[in-house]
């Protein structure tokens, strides 16, 4: 295949192929950051990043003896924003699979969605659970693009980024503070303190050069295997501050605030403001199998990789990867037109037929870890609040909406093996799904019981109620959702109004000012074990609707308190129990998935977390 920026293989005539995937071993926690990762499609996923995905260490990659070819994928319409996606304004899904394909971690997600130890960059083992101690290790063959060591300096360096409690003190020194007068962040870092820069007090623990270092947190945390994402290269800064690395490593260490404010400002201008201008490549050196390609960048258009040079792992199956900025609702046309060879696309029965349709395509489809719910809003003014409908109604409702019959009309078609959902933190196929559920819930409201859902909507006091559905339209299967919602209901006295809108989530809209009864959407498996905290608990970021339950809150800080898993396993069974209880929502279906790739195209495989198809592209060969 000829060298270019754009794909000049002519479609074929081979019949096309479906690959099916089952949901295996899925993690046990679902839920995550809404904030930047917000899916840009049709399908309009209220999900996040919140863990960043790492390169895997290769694999394998055919009998091809170099790179060779161009393979162009597409990520939705979102222009690329830079280098430094850690930024508040730059981390984002579509950044994030760009990013991920320069830089690389100690682990990564695999393709049923299990967290792995150890790449190409090195691995990690936990030498004491009291107080829990990390030790990393780094190959030695690691490099910056350029040549530069990855050494512990710019672990330390990722560290002081995430704002740890000197920093703090240091800008409520300076007058920079939060309302509540506590020093506001320096770093424009997107994760919060509490995360890893005050847990782990004192950094991570090495000496200059060092290609291993350790961290030691100041309380249990279950989720410490993805805490520690991506070096930052330190050297980078230290230049743009007159000093060595070295020196800049000693000054940290040394608790410089005024070298760390010269640092931030730099930091929190790292990546490229100006579409279609790369900073030169000593300032956003690469250290994963590929890097940017120079003049690869045309705004609104693509942006395009190309081997990294001083890559130590196995090189990739092609010569160049193409991120094409394509709306979804030209992706479809885009691969029979051969514009891309790679979509992953809103799984829905009218892409599927279309896909199909088309000559010299192969077709994988299956499950994913994202999963639909309906979230009763408890504030005042919802008719379900306690001082209007309350649990009867919110009861009436769990008995009308027909769960069984969205799953069968709206996912069954794509992907058969579809169950209804019933719990919250666990999917079907998970290991311990089966044994929280029992514990959990009676399947009462797993059959739609039209004459308990009317005698329970008399039993609410409320007359001819009407309940207000919103999501991020347009999006036709939430609204036909809806609609289904609207038939079933009807019978049992329930008016449902879809108010499905473009701003329901945005500031300002339904969500934000409480206009809405119940909110149709979906959170993305994180892999975290308490990422459900920010849902479930009264004071979580997440808990949109005014939900508050002491028996959940309790068993929240009993899991963030723990690293054995069945304290885990035994409280999860507790706060299921209790969300169901409650009725704080109802769980649906797990979204099913679709990927498409030009036939020829080798080792293209689904990722069941929201990395997606992209999570293995240094393998991708012709």
């Amino acid at each position: 295949m000829p060298r270019s920026n754009f794909i000049t293989q002519i479609k074929g005539d081979t019949v096309k192929r479906r690959k099916t995937y089952s949901l295996i071993a899925a993690t046990a926690a679902a839920a995550l950051v809404l904030s930047a990762c917000t899916a840009d499609s049709d399908d309009a996923e209220e999900t996040t990043g919140g863990t960043d995905t790492e390169t895997t260490d290769g694999g394998d990659n055919g009998d091809a003896a170099g790179p060779d070819g161009v393979v162009s994928f597409t990520t939705g319409a979102d222009e690329y924003n830079g280098y430094n996606g850690f930024l508040s304004s730059t981390y984002s899904t579509h950044n994030s699979v760009i990013n991920e394909r320069m830089s690389t971690g100690f682990g990564f997600f695999n393709a049923n969605g299990e967290w792995q130890n150890g790449t190409d960059l090195g691995s990690y083992e936990m030498i004491s659970d009291d107080p829990l101690t990390v030790e990393y290790t780094i190959n030695e063959e690691a490099v910056y693009q350029g040549g530069t060591p990855i050494t512990c300096e710019d672990y330390y360096m990722d560290w002081v980024s995430q704002n740890p409690q000197w920093i703090l003190d240091g800008q409520a020194e300076a007058g920079n503070t939060n309302e509540d007068g506590s020093g506001a962040p320096l770093f424009d870092h997107v994760s919060d303190s509490g995360t890893y820069a005050l847990p782990v007090e004192n950094g991570p623990e090495c000496e200059t050069g060092d290609k291993s270092f350790t961290v030691t947190y100041n309380a249990p945390n279950p989720d410490w295997e993805l805490v520690i994402s991506s070096a930052l290269p330190s050297h980078v800064m230290a230049e743009k501050v007159g000093l060595s690395k070295e020196e800049l490593f000693e000054a940290f260490k040394n608790e410089d605030f005024e070298v760390a404010q010269q640092v931030a400002d730099a930091w929190n201008n790292w990546y490229s403001p100006n579409p279609g201008e790369i900073q030169p490549i000593e300032e956003v050196p690469s250290f994963g199998p590929f890097t940017y390609m120079e003049g690869g960048w045309q705004p609104g258009e693509y942006i395009t990789l190309v081997p990294n040079p001083d890559w130590w792992g196995e090189a990739p199956g092609v010569e160049e990867l193409v991120f094409r900025f394509i709306a979804p609702e030209g992706q479809l046309q885009a691969l029979e037109n051969q514009d891309v060879n790679v979509i992953e696309p809103q799984g829905t029965q009218v892409a599927l037929d279309s896909l199909e349709a088309m000559d010299g395509i192969e077709i994988l489809t299956g499950p994913t870890m994202i999963w639909e719910h309906l979230d009763y809003n408890w504030a005042e003014g919802s008719v379900f609040s306690d001082a209007n409908g309350g649990f009867e109604l919110r009861e009436a409702f769990a008995y009308c909406a027909p769960r069984e019959d969205i799953v069968e009309r709206l996912v069954r078609p794509l992907d058969e093996e579809t169950e209804v959902m019933n719990l919250r933190e666990y999917f079907p196929s998970d290991a311990d799904y089966d044994e929280v559920l029992d514990a959990a819930y009676d399947g009462r409201y797993d059959t739609v019981d039209i004459e308990r859902a009317t005698e329970l909507v008399e039993a609410s006091g409320v007359e001819n109620p009407t309940v207000r559905i919103g999501y991020s339209a347009p999006n036709q299967r939430r609204s036909d959702t809806v609609a289904l919602i609207q038939s079933s209901c009807a019978e049992a006295g329930i008016t449902v109004e879809d108010i499905g809108s473009a701003d329901f989530f945005a500031p300002g809209g339904a969500l934000d000012t409480g206009n809405y009864d119940i909110a149709l959407f979906a959170w993305s498996g994180s892999g975290q074990i308490v990422s459900g905290r920010n849902i479930y608990h009264t004071n979580g970021q997440q808990n949109y609707h005014a939900w508050s339950n002491e028996t959940v809150d309790a068993e929240w800080d009993k899991i963030n308190g723990s690293l054995d898993e069945n304290v885990w396993l035994e409280s999860k069974k507790i706060i299921e129990t209790e969300l169901w209880n409650d009725l704080f929502n109802l769980p649906i279906y797990a979204h099913p998935g679709i990927v498409a790739h030009t036939e020829g195209l080798q080792n293209v495989e689904r990722n069941l977390t929201q990395t997606g198809v992209v999570w293995n592209a240094e393998e991708w060969t012709w």
